[in-house]
C-alpha cells in the first residue's frame, strides 16, 4: 500500500472511531460507512493522490461524500470534519474505548454524568463507586470494567501497543529513510522478534552524516516530543510509542543489529560466550577482552561484525532467528547444530480461511480472491464465508449453495487451483453450531470459531470449543482464544483441555495471520506442536491484499519454533487431500 493510500486509511479509520462516539453506535451508518471506505483504500492497487473524486466514488466502499473527504485531504492535508471531531471528542476520551465491553453509550454516559476525561479518571471512578452507582452499570460491570483494564494493562505505566500498531509505524519510518538515501533501515527490538505487544520502537539506520534524522523522522510520524537528539541518536514520542532512530556505521551493523534485536537474556548469554571466548561484545562489535592478547585478530573481529551471520559465527554458533532469540533453549540449540529449520512463507501450499463478498465483511469476489492466491502462488484454497448464525455478516443456506456450484465451475474452467466449499461457522454458547448435521456434511472444509459470549467461565468456555471439536464436520477450530491484541483479552480456556481434545479429534487449530490476532498465542501454539496437535497456517483474508498476511502468521509461528512439519497446508493438494478424507474416515 502506498503512502498516500496508507495514510488516508488511518485517518479514515479516525473518522470512524471518532464518528462511532458522536452517534453512541458502533454500528451506525457513518461509522460502517467509513470502515468500508477505509478497507476499500487498503485494498486499492492504485494512488488516491492520482485519483479524481469522480473516480474514488466508483470505488466499492467509497461513496461520494468520503471520495470528496478523501480529495479534501489529498488537496490541503487535512479534512475538516475529523478536525471537528477531534476538537469535540480528545485524544484521551476517544482512548476509553479501547477499554474492554466499554461502548461509545456508556462512554457518553460516563463523560456528560462524571465528567470523566481520560482512563485513569475511569480509574478512580470504577475504584470510589461513582461508576456502580450509575443507572446501567453496577458493581458486575464495574468488575468487568476493572478485569478487562488490568487484563491490557492500559493503566500501565510501562503500557505496551499492539504489534500491529508498531509495525505500521516502523513501516512509515523505513520508508522514509528509504526516500531519504538509507543505505539500510531495520526495525529492531520486540518488533522484529514479532512479538504480541511492544514497548518501543528501534530503529537502526546507515545514513551519511549530514542527514538530518530528526527532519526524516518528523515527515514519518507526528512527533509530541523530542525526548532527545543528537548525531547518533534521536529519541521522539509518536503515536503512543517512544521510538529510538540510531545511527549505525555499516562495519557495526551487525553487531548492533543483535544487540537491539535480542532479549535482555539472549544478549546477556552472548556476551558470556564472547568472555568465554577471551572477548567483549557490544553493540559496536568485538573487542579482545584485556586478559587475552588477539590483537593480531582485530581485523577479523571487525568483519564479524558487519552482519549477524558473521558475529554468531565468531560466537562458533548458527545464525538465531530474530522471533526465537528469547534464551529459550535457541542458544544451545545454535550451539551445538539441533536449531530446527524454521517454517517459511514459501513453505505454505495452500489457505484455509479466506473470506469472499458473499460474507457481509467480504470485499472481494470469489474470482478476485482466486486470482489473487493464484498469484500468490497457491496450490489449492478453501473459501470460509461465514455462516448464518452471525447475524450481519453471515451467508444463508442458498448462498452457501450457489457457492459451491460456482466453486466447481471455476475450478474446471481455471485448472490451476484445487477449490475447496468450506465455512466459518459460529460456536454458540452450549456448543451448538449453524446449520443441521446434513447440510454441514456437504462441506470440504469447516471452521468453527468463537464470536460471541466472551466472558463465559472457564469451565464453559472450554466445554463449548470441545463440543465443537467432537462434532464430526469440524475439521479446524479458528482464533482459538478470540483475543483482539490490545482490544480484546483472550477468552478464558483451559488449554489442557483444549489441546488433548484437538489430538483427540484430530481437529487443526488455526494459526490466524491477522495481526490483530495472531493466534493462538505462542506459548500455546508451542504447546500444541510439542502434543503433535494438527495445525493449519490461514490468513482469514477477507480481501485479495489481506492473502499477504501470510507473512505475519509465519513470523507468529517461527516465534513458536514450528517447522514445516508442524502445519498441515504445508502439504501438497493432493497429500491435504489424503489427511482430510483419512480423518473423515
Amino acid at each position: 500500500m502506498g503512502e498516500s493510500n496508507a495514510k488516508v486509511a488511518r485517518l479514515l479509520g479516525e473518522l470512524a472511531r471518532l464518528t462511532e462516539l458522536d452517534e453512541g453506535d458502533p454500528n451506525a451508518f457513518r461509522v460502517r460507512a467509513y470502515r468500508n471506505a477505509q478497507r476499500a483504500v487498503e485494498g486499492l492497487d492504485a494512488d488516491v493522490a492520482g485519483m479524481t473524486a469522480a473516480d474514488l466514488a466508483k470505488v466499492r466502499g467509497i461513496g461520494k461524500s468520503i471520495a470528496g473527504r478523501i480529495r479534501e485531504y489529498v488537496d490541503t492535508s487535512t479534512i475538516e470534519r475529523l478536525e471537528e471531531l477531534r476538537r469535540a471528542h480528545p485524544a484521551s476520551v476517544a482512548a476509553l474505548r479501547d477499554v474492554p465491553g466499554l461502548g461509545p453509550k456508556s462512554i457518553r454516559v460516563l463523560v456528560e454524568q462524571l465528567g470523566i476525561a481520560d482512563l485513569d479518571g475511569l480509574v478512580e471512578a470504577l475504584d470510589d463507586g461513582r461508576v456502580a452507582a450509575l443507572d446501567g452499570f453496577g458493581q458486575r460491570t464495574v468488575d468487568k470494567l476493572r478485569a478487562g483494564i488490568d487484563e491490557l494493562g492500559l493503566t500501565s505505566k510501562q503500557r505496551r501497543v499492539p504489534l500491529a500498531d508498531a509495525l505500521d509505524v516502523a513501516g512509515r519510518i523505513v520508508a522514509a529513510f528509504e526516500r531519504a538515501g538509507a543505505r539500510r533501515v531495520t526495525p529492531a527490538g520486540s518488533t522484529r522478534r514479532f512479538v504480541e505487544t511492544v514497548g518501543d520502537l528501534d530503529v537502526l539506520v546507515d545514513v551519511d552524516d549530514d542527514l538530518d534524522i530528526e527532519a526524516v523522522l518528523g515527515a514519518a510520524v507526528d512527533i509530541n516530543r523530542v525526548i532527545g537528539s543528537g548525531s547518533t541518536k534521536v529519541s521522539v514520542a509518536a503515536d503512543g510509542l517512544q521510538i529510538d532512530v540510531r545511527r549505525v556505521p555499516a562495519g557495526s551493523f551487525g553487531a548492533a543489529l543483535i544487540y537491539f534485536t535480542g532479549s535482555r537474556d539472549h544478549n546477556i548469554r552472548l556476551r558470556q560466550r564472547a568472555l568465554d571466548r577471551g572477548l567483549t561484545l557490544n553493540e559496536y562489535g568485538f573487542r579482545p577482552h584485556a586478559n587475552h592478547d588477539h590483537a593480531e585478530s582485530q581485523g577479523l573481529f571487525d568483519e564479524a561484525a558487519m552482519t549477524e551471520e558473521g558475529v554468531y559465527r565468531q560466537l562458533e554458533m548458527a545464525w538465531v532467528p530474530p522471533e526465537i532469540r528469547e534464551d529459550d533453549g535457541e542458544i544451545e540449540a545454535a550451539a551445538d547444530g539441533s536449531l530446527p529449520r524454521l517454517i517459511e512463507s514459501e513453505d505454505i501450499q495452500g489457505d484455509l480461511h479466506v473470506h469472499t463478498d458473499v460474507s457481509g465483511d467480504g470485499r472481494d469476489s470469489l474470482e478476485v480472491m482466486v486470482d489473487a492466491a493464484v498469484l500468490a502462488g497457491l496450490s489449492y484454497l478453501a473459501t470460509t464465508d461465514h455462516a448464518e448464525g452471525l447475524a450481519i455478516n453471515g451467508a444463508t443456506r442458498r448462498q452457501m449453495l450457489d457457492q459451491r456450484r460456482q466453486l466447481h465451475d471455476l475450478e474446471q474452467s481455471r485448472g490451476d487451483i484445487r477449490l475447496l466449499h468450506g465455512a466459518e461457522l459460529n460456536i454458540g454458547a452450549d456448543g451448538g453450531l449453524d446449520y443441521d448435521a446434513k447440510f454441514l456434511r456437504g462441506f470440504d472444509w469447516l471452521v468453527a470459531s468463537v464470536h460471541s459470549h466472551f466472558d463465559l467461565d472457564v469451565a464453559d468456555q472450554s466445554r463449548r470449543v470441545i463440543a465443537a471439536m467432537r462434532h464430526p464436520s469440524i475439521t479446524a477450530i479458528g482464533h482459538l482464544t478470540g483475543r483482539m491484541i490490545g482490544r480484546r483479552p483472550s477468552i478464558k480456556l483451559d488449554i489442557d483441555a483444549i489441546l488433548d481434545a484437538a489430538v483427540e479429534t484430530n481437529t487443526a487449530i488455526e494459526i490466524n495471520a491477522s495481526l490483530r490476532r495472531l493466534e493462538p498465542p505462542r506459548e500455546v501454539l508451542r504447546q500444541a506442536a510439542r502434543r503433535g496437535v494438527p495445525l493449519v497456517l490461514s490468513t482469514d483474508a477477507h480481501s485479495k491484499g489481506e492473502l499477504s498476511r501470510r507473512q505475519h502468521g509465519i513470523a507468529h509461528a517461527r516465534g513458536a519454533w514450528i517447522t514445516s512439519d508442524h502445519v498441515l497446508n504445508t502439504r501438497s493438494s493432493d497429500e491435504f487431500e489424503r489427511w482430510l478424507g483419512d480423518r473423515i474416515g
